[in-house]
């Protein structure tokens, strides 16, 4: 008898586990559901922001970096980047490279695979002409790649800031 108890105490553990499980998956996916919502509708209202924790240049190695940041506001590209790489031509002191706050020359957004859109950005500066090319995740994830005419490209790696972070 108190091996019989043992055993439906036991079953009946498994069975509430079982059913929190599942009920976490569900939890998981409407949490999913929910970011998937927020991103595309930031990405269709041209307002949002990324914020960048890797940087992967062309030349050296690749690094985690923090408090720094592409913001996109209608039609303005408010860049704050680190930047390693070979510059050609550059200004006295090696002006801000990838500081700035321009307005975009020419942007487009593509859905290019399921749960994927590239969004490509042309800004002028006087020190460059910046192609920010940016594949965006339903998740919030984003990669970054910037080619420049007098630098060396470089690529990013980052999160797009939701209402829910």
């Amino acid at each position: 008898m108190k091996h019989f108890s043992i055993i439906v105490l036991v079953a009946v553990l498994l069975a509430n586990s079982c059913g929190t499980a599942l009920q976490t998956a569900e939890q998981r996916q409407a949490e999913a559901d929910k970011t998937a919502r927020l991103v595309q509708g930031a990405l269709e209202r041209r307002s949002y922001k990324i914020d960048i924790n890797y940087m992967i240049p062309l030349r050296g190695r690749a690094q985690s970096v923090n408090s720094y940041s592409i913001r996109i506001d209608g039609e303005t590209l408010h860049s704050h980047l680190p930047y390693f790489g070979v510059s050609r031509q550059s200004t006295y002191g090696g002006g801000n490279a990838f500081s700035f706050d321009e307005k975009i020359q020419s942007y487009t957004d593509t859905v290019t695979a399921p749960g994927r859109r590239t969004i490509t950005a042309t800004v002028r500066t006087d020190e460059d002409t910046f192609v920010y090319t940016l594949n965006i995740y339903e998740n919030g994830q984003a990669d970054i790649t910037v080619h420049c005419r007098n630098r060396d490209n470089i690529s990013y790696r980052g999160r797009l800031v939701t209402e829910n972070d």
